[in-house]
């Protein structure tokens, strides 16, 4: 293909390792994303994996606020490497790590926040979300009409992008 446009609106996210697996057919090499404690001390890094099928073809990924956690890794990685323009809407901002506690005598579990995601550029995702290169919004008549401005911009960024 010469373009590919990216829809990640309204998807929650999944699990990190598919993120840094999903990110990397389209950056070739560097951070994907890091983890850092509340106060600042790193945790970890994932990098890029070799192979990635798409690391040259330009791209527009779509993203609204539904768009959330390990696919606001991936968006944001797009967007710090420049291998990509976000297109749509502030993302969630969903950036936190968890881990699941039991408690005694199996009542229940807790999640408790150990630390935070960051892009490649050391951007917060956390209650902050990705702020797209080119903003649409979708209306309740962009609905009701079935019409997506937002696929419409992304499309005529992406023209632009290969002209």
């Amino acid at each position: 293909p010469k373009g590919l446009v990216f829809d990640l609106r309204n998807n929650g996210g999944g699990y990190l390792q598919t993120a840094v697996e999903v990110a990397s057919q389209f950056i070739k090499e560097g951070v994907i994303v890091s983890e850092k404690y509340g106060d600042g001390r790193p945790v970890d890094k994932s990098n890029a994996i070799p192979g990635g099928l798409a690391t040259d073809i330009p791209m527009v990924v779509l993203v609204n606020e539904g768009t959330a956690s390990a696919s606001e890794i991936v968006a944001g990685a797009i967007q710090d490497y420049g291998r990509g323009k976000l297109v749509g809407v502030t993302t969630y901002g969903k950036g936190s790590v968890q881990i699941w506690t039991p408690l005694s005598n199996d009542q229940g579990a807790v999640r408790i926040t150990i630390a935070k995601w960051l892009t490649p550029k050391d951007r917060t995702i956390h209650q902050v979300g990705l702020t797209p290169d080119v903003v649409v919004e979708m209306t309740k008549d962009d609905y009701a009409a079935a019409r997506d401005p937002q696929l419409d911009a992304a499309v005529k960024t992406l023209m632009d992008m290969l002209k």
